[in-house]
Order: C-alpha cells, then structure tokens, then sequence
C-alpha cells in the first residue's frame, strides 16, 4: 500500500508537470502542443490507474481478518509440532524459516572438521550449532606419485579424461602447480612418448567398475562399497586410480547376492533419504 502511494504521488506530480508545460506552449505549434497534450493524458491515465489500484488494496485490506495476537503466540509455541507434523512439506518449511531465521554465519572449525553455524533468530536470540562435515576421499600427500610415475603405469589403459580424474585425484600437480585437464594429460602424455587408449588391445579379462555397475544395474557408488567391503573383486594399478573388475566376477553368486540386497534396500533407502533432506532447526 505504501509503495503504491508513493507511486501515485510521484505520478501526481508529474501530471501537475505536464499540465504546466501545456499552458506554456505557443498554440501556433500545433505539433509541440499535441504532444505535450498526449504527454498529460498519458500522465493522468497513469493518476487515475493508480487511485483505482489503491482503492482495490483498501477493499482487500477492509475484509482481510484481524490478526489475533493470543492465536499468534499460540502458533508460535506449536511450532515444533507443525515442524514434525508429517503433512509439513519442504516449502512450508522453507517458509517458516524465512520468518524465524534472519541470519546464519557460518565458519569451520579445522581442528574438529566441524562447520560452526550461529543462527540469528528473530527476536535477537542466537544459538550456536556444530555440524560434521563430510570427509570427503583424499589422497595422501606424502604418498602421491608424481604425474609422470602415473601416467607411465597408467597410460594405454585408460582414455585421457579418466586419467585426468585419476591424476586430480591422487592430488599430483602439473609442473606449474596447477589442476590436469583433459589437454594437458594429453600432451604430456605424448611428449612422454606413452601410448593412447586402445580399446581393441584390451584382453577382455576386465572391465572398469562404471562398467560393472551398469551391468548390475546399480550406482557406481554402490558398486565401490561392494569393492571396499571385499565383496566384488577389483584391483587399482595405482591407489587412487580406476578400479578394474575381473570379467569372471560378475557371475559370482556372492556377488549376486550383494547386489540383489543392495537393489531390495532401494525403497527404504529412498525414505530415509527423503526424512534426511527434510530442514531440521535445533530445538524441534
């Protein structure tokens, strides 16, 4: 409403503008004149558009309810059961969010590998909230090989681009300390003088785990937790390079059956998942 209002005063004003203009003007020219005058229609138009918008916001303001401030507290302290209320969806909750929460400052904490969350609630009260952070994969830094040692041992067998995830991985570095891309592997690879992926010298005893796991029918990050559990059997040329299933695995009735129980937990899986993602605040 008061946004309106200021509109329709600026609007008022510019009309008053354009009429004093006209009474100025020199009724011999006639072209200067007709446009002044479509000026002030065109401003009293945009006058008389925003007094009917105004009108209309009065209406609407007149038969909205009056807010019951015993209601409102009353809400206020059944927050946690709409927070858990199972008919309580992602947005709604979104919603609260943006009306209870006016900031949160984040900083991580190294020594505990936590992030440090201050939540500034509405009203001036803090809370201070200590959140793990996911321990992500990382090759060891004393024990990463050089690009060249790797690339020796790992070029033909791959294609360049897995080769530059696997370099990227095992966090070696080019000579300038910089990430490998696909172009960079490539020529060094060849100044090296080291062979390119062939596909037909492959002996055919191993695929690669994406490969496997297509095969099962599951996620490749399923099919590296049957991996690390011991269950499928694959091998790395170099640690942190791809992994290598031998053919004759994949019909293994072990193996089977891992895959089997990781296809049934799907469903299950899929529930926690959508009660993991749901915002949680402290307190509720």
């Amino acid at each position: 409403m008061a946004a309106v209002e200021r509109e329709l005063e600026v609007a008022g004003y510019e009309a008053s503008l354009a009429a004093r203009r006209y009474e100025l003007v020199d009724p011999a020219k006639r072209h200067v004149a007709r446009e002044l005058e479509a000026r002030w229609n065109g401003a009293l138009e945009r006058v008389a558009e925003l007094e009917s918008r105004i009108t209309e916001l009065r209406a609407a303001s007149a038969e909205s309810p009056k807010i019951d401030r015993a209601l409102l507290l009353q809400l206020a302290h059944d927050l946690p059961r709409v927070w858990n209320a199972t008919s309580t969806d992602t947005r709604t909750k979104q919603r609260l969010v943006h009306i209870v929460v006016r900031e949160i400052v984040c900083d991580l904490d190294k020594n505990t590998n936590e992030a440090v969350l201050l939540i500034h609630w509405t009203g001036g009260r803090h809370t201070d909230v200590r959140v793990a952070r996911v321990k992500t994969g990382r090759y060891p830094g004393d024990l990463a090989p050089t690009a060249v040692d790797a690339l020796r041992k790992l070029a033909g067998r791959w294609p360049d681009r897995e080769l530059t995830v696997s370099l990227n991985r095992m966090r070696c570095k080019t000579g300038d300390g910089e990430t490998w891309t696909t172009v960079r592997v490539r020529e060094t690879r060849e100044r090296l003088g080291l062979p390119d992926y062939d596909p037909a010298s492959s002996d055919g005893q191993t695929i690669g785990l994406a490969k496997a796991a297509e095969h099962f029918g599951i996620c490749v990050g399923s099919a590296k937790s049957l991996v690390l559990k011991g269950i499928l059997p694959a091998t790395q040329a170099i640690k942190g390079s791809q992994w290598l299933v031998p053919v004759e695995a994949l019909s293994s009735e072990t193996v089977r059956l891992a895959v089997q129980r990781v296809i049934e937990r799907r469903a299950k899986n899929h529930i926690d998942y959508q009660h993991d993602r749901m915002i949680r605040l402290p307190g509720l």
